[in-house]
This record gives structure tokens, C-alpha cells and sequence, in this order.
């Protein structure tokens, strides 16, 4: 009888100026990772200046660190790590993510027993040690409505209201998904094959809505499993540029419902933004008439002007056109 050969995992890191988180991952992958499966790590790291790499290369000699010379966005670096890899598995983990006992054996033990399963992710939990919210539904008109006016926030349960963030579901059982948020993948290699990589058009944020999207298209199902915990301290890179990040976030928002949805359904997701900045902006400003030295409020402010600003310049509305052919994983 031919012996089976063990089930190897490629862990792949992008890194972008979060060197005290990324160590701490790495602790915890070196100590927690896997006690049932072959690991490798990979590091991508995406010119960071804080001196990251040469932390890794210190501290973690045995990581295949690559340095890029330039910030090549998310999807792009994780493609780039995906090339260096061998596993039978790819878990994508995020610099700022600690990896707790046991999760990456009770992802792959689940994805084994579930051979459709393209992609698995963990519980997540918060820096204080709650749930964080990692599980979504695609977005459509109607949910980011809903978003938009607060609904799913005043009507938790109702889940005519919560589509889109799933409030009315607690996240603590075992279920499909539309989408994980890409702070924590576990992702088989054929099923990855079949979908493809990762959209490099997508510079950060959106990649995940596309990637889950893709998944599904082509029959792999994507797949929450709390019986797997990791913890996502969240923000280690977008600290460094929340206005931008945050501008970067709808722009690549903008760029899934060109792929995916209809010039009509595009227009009115404009809109709805358009309103839900209005309304964020309103709110903001009238709490820092009481409150003038709440930085917190003052950031918002900010970041609602600027979307507000991106929403109305000629090239987000020359954006209603096709999106365009050519990219990674389309």
C-alpha cells in the first residue's frame, strides 16, 4: 500500500512597515503554528523603512523573507509569496495576526474531511480579546442601503437589514460564507489553481470580496470555521495613512462592483456612498461642536470630506464604464 505523503502548508506574510506586529506573528507561528504538518514561512516584505526585514532575517533566520523594492500592494505581494511556495495548502495570514493553538491543524483537518472547501477561515478575535467580525455577504444595492442608513446597526436582528454585515448571526458557528475577510485564509492549491490568483488591480482592500467571489463562481465553497481561533490586532499598516487607507478602501470598493455588478447597480452604489458620507460627515461634526478635542471625530471628519471629494472628481464618474480587461485573476 503506497504510503501518503504528509500535507505541507506555505504560510505567506505581506508586510509593510508593522515590524513589532510581525514578529509577534511569527512567535506565534514558530510556537502555535502546526504540530501536525510540514510549514514554511514566507515574508513579503513591501519596502518597509521601520526595519522589518531586518528583523526577520535577525530574529527568524529560517523564513524565506523576499524584499521587494517597492510597496507593490497586497494582492500583488501575496501572488508574489505564492510563487515561492510548495504547499499542499497557502495559508495567507496577515502581519498583524496572531496565530493561536491548534488553528491552522483544525482548518486543514476540516478542508481534508470537506474535500469542496477551496478556502477556510478561523475565529477572530480582537485585540481585547472579543469577536471580531470576519464574515460578510456580498454586497448589493439593497445591503449598502441598509449600511449606509444604519439599519443593520439599529435593527441587529433583522436579517432583511443585515445582509451585507450579518448582525442578525452571532459568527460563532460553523457555516459557508460569501466572504472571510482577508486577515486569515487557509487556501488549497488546486482549488487556487482553478479560481487563480489573487486580482492585482486590487492594490489593498477589495481583493477579498473579488477573490470569495471567484471562489465560489468556479465551485470551491468558502467555508467559517470557529473552531479554529486566531487573533487580528487590525491597523498595523493602515496607521500609518488612515486618510489614504481609508480612500483606498472605496476605491477598491468601487473597482468589485465594476467587475462584478451592472452600470446601473455601480451609479446607485455611488450614490448610496455619496449619502452615507453626507450623513457620517454631518453626524461627526455635530459631535465635535461637544466634543472639539476628540481626535477620533476630527480623523473622521477628515475622511469623509476626502471621500466625498474622491466621489465627485471627474474620474470616479468616468469609473460607470467597463471595468478594465487585462488583470490578474479576472
Amino acid at each position: 500500500m503506497k504510503k501518503s505523503l504528509p500535507i505541507t502548508v506555505s504560510v505567506v506574510i505581506v508586510n509593510w512597515n508593522a515590524k513589532d506586529y510581525l514578529l509577534r506573528c511569527l512567535s506565534s507561528l514558530a510556537r502555535l503554528g502546526t504540530r501536525q504538518h510540514q510549514l514554511e514561512v514566507i515574508v513579503v516584505d513591501n519596502a518597509s523603512t521601520d526595519g522589518s526585514a531586518q528583523a526577520v532575517t535577525a530574529e527568524f533566520p529560517q523564513v524565506n523573507l523576499i524584499r521587494n523594492h517597492d510597496n507593490l500592494g497586497f494582492a500583488r505581494a501575496n501572488n508574489v509569496g505564492v510563487a515561492q511556495s510548495t504547499g499542499q495548502y497557502i495559508c495567507f495570514v496577515n502581519s498583524d495576526v496572531e496565530v493561536h493553538a491548534g488553528c491552522i491543524d483544525r482548518l486543514i483537518r476540516y478542508c481534508e474531511r470537506n474535500r469542496k472547501v477551496g478556502m477556510a477561515g478561523p475565529l477572530i478575535l480582537g485585540s481585547d480579546g472579543l469577536l471580531q467580525r470576519s464574515c460578510r455577504g456580498f454586497p448589493g444595492v439593497w445591503n449598502m442601503l441598509c449600511r449606509a442608513l444604519a439599519l443593520d446597526v439599529m435593527f441587529p436582528r433583522v436579517k432583511a437589514f443585515s445582509g451585507y454585515s450579518l448582525r442578525h448571526w452571532a459568527q460563532l458557528s460553523q457555516r459557508p460564507v460569501d466572504i472571510l475577510t482577508g486577515c486569515f485564509w487557509l487556501v488549497r492549491r488546486e482549488a487556487m489553481e482553478r479560481v487563480g490568483l489573487l486580482d492585482e488591480a486590487f492594490f489593498i482592500y477589495g481583493e477579498d470580496m473579488d477573490w470569495c467571489r471567484r471562489f465560489w463562481d468556479r465551485g470551491c465553497s468558502v467555508m467559517f470555521v470557529p473552531d479554529a481561533v486566531a487573533t487580528h490586532h487590525g491597523g498595523a499598516s493602515s496607521a500609518n495613512a488612515p486618510v489614504r487607507f481609508y480612500l483606498e478602501r472605496h476605491k477598491a470598493d468601487l473597482r468589485y462592483w465594476q467587475k462584478h455588478h451592472p452600470a446601473g447597480a455601480v451609479r446607485g452604489y455611488l450614490l448610496i456612498t455619496g449619502v452615507h458620507m453626507l450623513l457620517r460627515l454631518c453626524g461627526h461634526s455635530i459631535a465635535l461642536l461637544w466634543a472639539p478635542g476628540d481626535a477620533m471625530r476630527r480623523l473622521k471628519v477628515r475622511r469623509s470630506l476626502a471621500c466625498l471629494g474622491w466621489l465627485l472628481q471627474p474620474e470616479t464618474r468616468q469609473a460607470l464604464g467597463p471595468v478594465p480587461a487585462g488583470s490578474q485573476g479576472a
